[in-house]
């Protein structure tokens, strides 16, 4: 049995946590899911979900395809087979989306709690809790970041720890959202622009890029006062 209190905790201490391993590939992701953002915004106007979910399930559950239901990436205009089986066929991939987020389990539509913890624990019980009840980072959520970096089922109820999830995961997207734009934001979540994995700080006064006029000139401060 899952703690899903804990989960959250987790979560949360993870997201403190996370850098972008994969910056340029996040970045192309979102500024995608971004450009879609009236399509989705349409979808939380109907369901409360926010925009940003609904645009990082959409790339995790189809690779963003429009004609793919956001319930499970089967197509929307046919009845599904795959879990939720037996829904649709539906006029649009709003009325789709709709519908797995009100009437498909794990109804994040009734979701009132969207803080960055409550959010990310959302999202990674849409996917499922087989991670969580391993105790391990799920990819669904961490893929992309320093998170995660192994370990995957490889069909229902199959586990492989060494295999690697080449999907973007939604935390990382998320973070890429929040660094394309600021005014999208999760309580709790405090994410301005943090650095990835690999990156070196950026140049400032205090911290000249090597080689440059900057670091000439503290350079030769330094000399002249005697630091090193």
């Amino acid at each position: 049995m899952v703690d899903m209190n804990a989960l959250a905790r987790a979560n949360a201490k993870r997201w403190a946590n996370a850098k972008l391993t994969r910056k340029a590939e996040a970045a192309s992701v979102a500024l995608r899911l971004y450009k879609a953002r009236p399509r989705y915004q349409a979808v939380e106007r109907e369901t409360g979900v926010p925009w940003p979910a609904i645009a990082v399930i959409h790339e995790r559950e189809s690779s963003q395809d429009w004609r793919a239901s956001l319930a499970q990436g089967d197509p929307w205009n046919r009845v599904s087979v795959h879990v939720p089986a037996g829904r649709g066929p539906f006029d649009s991939w709003e009325a789709a989306a709709v519908d797995a987020l009100v009437k498909c389990p794990p109804f994040l539509a009734r979701h009132k709690d969207w803080s960055i913890a409550a959010a990310l624990t959302a999202l990674e019980t849409y996917n499922g809790i087989g991670y969580a009840a391993r105790g391990v980072p799920s990819p669904y959520l961490w893929s992309g970041t320093n998170q995660y970096r192994a370990g995957k089922y490889i069909r229902d109820g199959i586990y492989d720890p060494g295999k690697v999830d080449p999907q973007l995961g939604c935390a990382a997207l998320i973070i890429a959202l929040m660094e394309l734009d600021s005014g999208i934001g999760f309580e709790g979540a405090n994410n301005p622009k943090r650095p990835s994995v690999g990156d070196s700080a950026r140049p400032s006064l205090t911290n000249p890029s090597k080689g440059s006029i900057g670091a000439f000139v503290i350079n030769l401060v330094r000399a002249i006062l005697g630091r090193k």
